[in-house]
């Protein structure tokens, strides 16, 4: 499954969401939507004292909401989520003169999401906000946005010669990774000290630029080669971190260390400015 993190405007209230790119559906915080609505200091109680006042909401809560992992003060961690229906159920045990505009305000969210998979450039223009909204500088970004359109471009080829999405995109994935940077997908994610984030959206701008070089090279040489399924694709995806391979540790000998690092994008972040 993959998801993308996003924070959305209510009225100026912060809502975080999460986007579900197989089931195309938007996740929203539950919590998020409680504060919007009531005005709540303490939103987690209020929910507590809803769902005492509502015991058919209690019984479905499980079937209601999703634990996702979102974005929180103290880190990424895992938050109780709803899709827009949840949502809904939810709202009817909430009485607030903001719920019709609440509903109208979802129903906005998701129709600009699908505005933006017929439009890949608002779907980019999009991405870019999102970065710039979390702090990171414009040189990262565009080395960012650079390396989605050679990943998408990846991917495509990948599905023209047969690999099937999901378990084997993420297996030649970790090929490709494992040979330009000598260790796998989960092994650099440890040395960053990352769990479930995105290892692309930690890298540095050199780690970038030589994962772009890995993906773009086995891009290239699967159109040269027409491989045709899974199998077939993954010596082209070693070959192809392998020119990424040789990059880094001619560059590694000119500098005299290595270029796989620690540093992660939460050590480069502004902090959050407390609004008055």
């Amino acid at each position: 499954m993959t998801k993308k993190q996003a924070i959305q405007l209510f009225e100026e209230r912060k809502v975080r969401t999460v986007w579900d790119s197989e089931l195309e559906k938007w996740y929203f915080c539950v919590a998020d939507v409680v504060e919007a609505l009531t005005d709540s200091v303490n939103p987690t109680d209020y929910i507590k004292k809803m769902k005492k006042r509502d015991p058919e909401l209690t019984k479905g809560w499980g079937q209601i909401v999703t634990p996702l992992s979102i974005q929180t003060a103290g880190g990424k961690q895992r938050v109780n989520c709803a899709t827009q229906q949840g949502i809904f159920r939810i709202i009817q045990s909430i009485p607030s003169k903001r719920a019709e505009p609440f509903k109208q305000w979802m129903a906005q969210v998701a129709s600009q999401r699908i505005d933006q998979m017929q439009d890949p450039e608002l779907s980019i223009n999009q991405a870019i906000a999102d970065y710039k909204r979390l702090g990171y500088n414009d040189a990262w970004i565009n080395q960012r946005i650079k390396s989605i359109e050679v990943r998408k471009e990846l991917t495509d080829e990948w599905k023209r010669t047969g690999v099937k999405e999901g378990l084997e995109y993420a297996s030649l994935t970790d090929i490709i990774t494992r040979e330009w940077s000598g260790f796998t997908t989960r092994e650099y994610k440890q040395i960053k000290g990352l769990k479930k984030e995105n290892l692309r959206d930690n890298m540095t701008n050199l780690e970038i630029a030589l994962n772009i070089l890995a993906e773009a090279s086995t891009t290239e040489l699967s159109k040269q080669r027409d491989p045709k399924g899974f199998k077939a694709q993954k010596q082209v995806a070693k070959e192809g971190g392998s020119v990424a391979k040789a990059a880094r540790k001619q560059l590694e000998g000119k500098l005299g260390r290595s270029v796989i690092s620690s540093e992660k994008a939460s050590d480069f972040l502004l902090p959050e400015k407390d609004e008055e």
